[in-house]
């Protein structure tokens, strides 16, 4: 064998992780929906197949894709107590926006009195 052959070829070194270091792996990937194992992986600094390894044996299961079911309907009831909240958060913000415009202009005349 000579260098040529040394060059071409490519060593493969298995890489020994500790279980924590694994599950942490997991349960990042479960925690962020949007994100895919390539991308997890390559945060993580580990071969995406090692990754998908870890979520398959952890018996971890995400829906990804066109494959993902559908989001379970919300029953009517629960519907209108939603609807109820979704009012109170949008009175809550107008009115978060009337004290932030308020604010605005007392800190411009304070500004505009002290020569700022």
């Amino acid at each position: 064998m000579d260098l040529e052959d040394l060059r071409d070829r490519r060593v493969v070194v298995m890489k020994h992780y500790p279980p924590e270091f694994k599950a942490d792996a997991v349960a990042l990937y479960e925690s962020r929906p949007a994100a895919t194992i390539k991308q997890v992986a390559a945060h993580l600094g580990v071969n995406p197949q090692t990754l998908r390894n870890w979520i398959r044996a952890a018996g971890a299961n995400r829906s990804r894709g066109r494959r993902a079911a559908a989001p379970p309907s919300v029953p009517a009831a629960s519907a209108s107590v939603l609807e109820a909240e979704n009012a109170a958060l949008r009175r809550e913000d107008a009115e978060l926006k009337k004290e932030r415009e308020i604010l605005r202009k007392a800190a411009r005349y304070f500004a505009s009195e002290t020569g700022w």
